[in-house]
Order: C-alpha cells, then sequence, then structure tokens
C-alpha cells in the first residue's frame, strides 16, 4: 500500500485546512490510520487516528476538539480536518496506515505503511 498525503500550506491563526490521504489500493483493507505530525527539533507527534470503518477516532489532547479525523473507503482516502489553527501547529504532518486488528492506534511502531509528508504553516 503507498500513500500520498496532501493539502498543506499556510494559513493564519484561525484559520482551517483539510489534509488528505489516499491509499493506492482498498484502505478498508488496512485497519487503524492515524496522521502524525512532526515540528523541527521536535519528536514525531501522535495527531489523531480512525478506525477501519471510521466509526472509532481517537485524538490528542492538543488537538481535540479542532481537528476531525474522516474517511471514505469508496474513495480510498483519510481526510483530517484541521480548525482554529495555532502556531504550534506548524509540522509535517505524515499518514500512516496499520494491518493490525485493534481500532486505532497512537505507537507510530503499530503502523506498517508510510505516506510522504506534508507541511502545514501557521503563522500568528
Amino acid at each position: 500500500v503507498q500513500l500520498q498525503a496532501s493539502g498543506g500550506g499556510s494559513v493564519q491563526a484561525g484559520g482551517s485546512l483539510r489534509l488528505s490521504c489516499k491509499a493506492s489500493r482498498r484502505t478498508d483493507r488496512s485497519h487503524a490510520t492515524g496522521w502524525f505530525r512532526q515540528a523541527p527539533g521536535k519528536e514525531r507527534e501522535f495527531v489523531a487516528a480512525i478506525s477501519r470503518s471510521g466509526d472509532a477516532t481517537d485524538y490528542s489532547d492538543s488537538v481535540k476538539g479542532r481537528f476531525t479525523i474522516s474517511r471514505d473507503n469508496a474513495k480510498n482516502t483519510v481526510y483530517l480536518q484541521m480548525s482554529s489553527l495555532k502556531p504550534e501547529d506548524t509540522a509535517v504532518y505524515s499518514c500512516a496506515a496499520s494491518w493490525r486488528s485493534g481500532a486505532y492506534y497512537r505507537n507510530p511502531s503499530e503502523y506498517d505503511f508510510w505516506g510522504q509528508g506534508t507541511q502545514v504553516t501557521v503563522s500568528s
């Protein structure tokens, strides 16, 4: 499975962006799909994850209430709608998919496939 992340860009604080993660084949054959981010000089950080069916989601405390993860298995795509963006959200965002049977995971080591990152820059 190859994952293609897109939708990053530069916005002002308070703005919104929607990231997309498109898989090269049916995503319902994978299980959890997650978004992670990494800012310069910082470790990779879990952002959000969604189960295979889309009925279970998980968010980090830093984005809960501002970001929404969703998926459209017919389009092999997982989305991350980001609203009320803050400068501290600035990072390279990457998506990942897991073959494991759990609903979702926060640990990057639980994921088997990774897409390239897309840059999100939020200015104050």
